[in-house]
């Protein structure tokens, strides 16, 4: 990569992020929730044109900025595959009638007033446990959005409860990869970073719990009055069994047991299209278009629902209005690889140029106070987040920038992989253009928009890092040997 900081002005590094909020901005307004189905993609092209344009004018050769393009794609390759994956245990977590168990066990036994809570501590001990947010999504948090939905809940509501529970854990589980990635690059160990963190962490959680606590009691009112009419419509177009529940627990299990994401997820889709023909052959020979199960039959049905949508209708008035038993597949997820792909563009361009780095020693150089410092640690991996449109972008780089000036000023490590942590890890569904906005969107089927004004652990952890910073509560000092 170019070393292009003395050379690029402020204002020049800002110009095309000022271009990039003025465009997206405005297709919001022309196209609400469906900005992403396109629109937001030329913004990001758009806009790292113009980067390139001032790259141009710095004499940065057109290669190094492809080649900073490559690269950024390339780091995301792990997501997109993941992002196929997701797709195709979608569709055949619904044909093996997985996802229409859980919705049919959640119904009877979960009430509105107290969903809420109960999505945010399931999600929270599913993802202590795997150590990764999106999984929990893509498995548990999938069903807690048909139930939700069921029981007349607002989808953005129930995504906030998934997502603030499913990144607790990520968080706080050494299992994760942030929570690794974190302390490594702060320059501390992993439990003494799950340790320090746990100051913040915790208060925010509760608040988490409280704020959907109060929202479910205000819910009550929307409680549906004949839920059994929903159980007897679930149990007449599926087989339910309990035996189901035993491909997500394997999946579970595997990524316990430190399976790659991607390998128990495909695990989960294969077993899912076995369990689909065994247990949900009418389904099957529906979406294969054959009359008569055969090996060709099967082939195409489970086929048909990993790569294409699918949509299996119940009869029951809520449920189809809904489109409650209904996948994409892994073509319903290429809008979405589209936005990945072009956040990169920019993304790439960006840093090679210089704006990236530009900026953030601007807001390094603004505070020179304690507080000052964690601010800027926070705004930067924010600042991150919203451009280069990488969680881990959003770690790494504020981490080596700020381990020295931690160090100036007699302040643990942990104290900064804390602060990556509150401000970078959690911040990054909160862009539908971010990696992990865009995947958790698709996943769950709730525009960015919607769930953005719920997911109030995602919004709380990094205020409440600033808070703890300036009034020096559990700020550790360094301490000389």
């Amino acid at each position: 990569m170019t070393n292009n900081t003395k050379s690029i002005s402020l204002l020049e590094a800002l110009i095309p992020i000022v271009i990039l909020v003025i465009l997206l901005g405005y297709n919001v307004f022309i196209y609400s929730d469906d900005a992403t189905g396109g629109a937001n993609q030329f913004a990001l092209i758009f806009a790292g044109v113009i980067a390139a344009i001032i790259g141009f004018t710095k004499h940065i050769k057109y290669d190094d900025m492809l080649e900073a393009v490559v690269d950024n794609v390339k780091s995301t390759g792990s997501a997109i595959f993941i992002l196929l994956m997701v797709g195709a245990l979608a569709g055949t977590w619904l044909i093996s009638g997985i996802i229409p168990t859980m919705i049919f066990y959640g119904l009877k036994i979960l009430n509105p007033t107290f969903f809420l809570v109960a999505a945010l501590v399931i999600t929270s001990i599913i993802s202590l446990a795997t150590g990764s947010s999106w999984t929990t999504t893509a498995t548990i948090g999938i069903a807690l959005m048909g139930i939700g939905k069921a029981l007349g809940l607002p989808m953005g509501m129930i995504a906030g409860a998934v997502l603030s529970g499913a990144y607790f854990g990520d968080k706080m589980s050494p299992l994760s990869d942030t929570t690794n990635l974190a302390p490594a690059m702060a320059g501390t160990d992993v439990f003494t970073h799950v340790k320090c963190m746990a100051y913040t962490t915790v208060p925010s959680y509760i608040i988490t719990f409280i704020i959907f606590l109060i929202l479910g009691f205000n819910q009550s009112g929307n409680e549906l009055q004949d839920t059994s009419g929903l159980v007897t419509s679930i149990q007449n177009t599926f087989h339910i069994t309990p035996v189901l529940f035993l491909v997500p627990i394997m999946v579970i299990v595997l990524i316990y047991k430190k399976a790659k994401p991607l390998s128990a997820l495909f695990i989960g889709t294969i077993l899912a299209g076995i369990f689909a023909v065994i247990f949900q052959p009418e389904i099957v020979l529906k979406i294969s278009g054959f009359d008569k199960m055969s090996f060709h039959a099967a082939y195409k049905g489970v086929m048909n629902a990993m790569t294409n949508s699918v949509y299996i209708p119940s009869g029951n008035e809520i449920l189809d209005k809904n489109e409650l038993f209904s996948a994409g597949g892994m073509s319903g997820m290429l809008s979405t690889i589209w936005l990945i792909l072009c956040a990169m563009f920019f993304g790439g361009i960006m840093q090679e140029i210089g704006a990236l780095e530009k900026i953030s020693k601007t807001l390094l150089n603004l505070f020179k106070s304690t507080f000052g410092l964690f601010a800027s640690t926070v705004t930067t991996c924010i600042f991150f987040n919203a451009t280069a449109s990488d969680q881990y972008l959003a770690i790494v780089v504020p981490g080596k920038m700020y381990q020295k000036g931690f160090q100036d000023k007699g302040l643990a490590p942990e104290n900064l992989s804390r602060t990556l942590e509150d401000a970078g890890t959690v911040t990054s569904i909160l862009f539908p253009w971010n990696t992990g906005g865009a995947y958790q969107s698709k996943t769950l089927g709730v525009g960015t928009g919607e769930y953005i004004w719920y997911a109030f652990f995602n919004l709380i952890s990094p205020i409440m890092t600033l808070i703890f910073a300036y009034f020096s509560i559990k700020i550790r000092k360094i301490v000389r040997k």
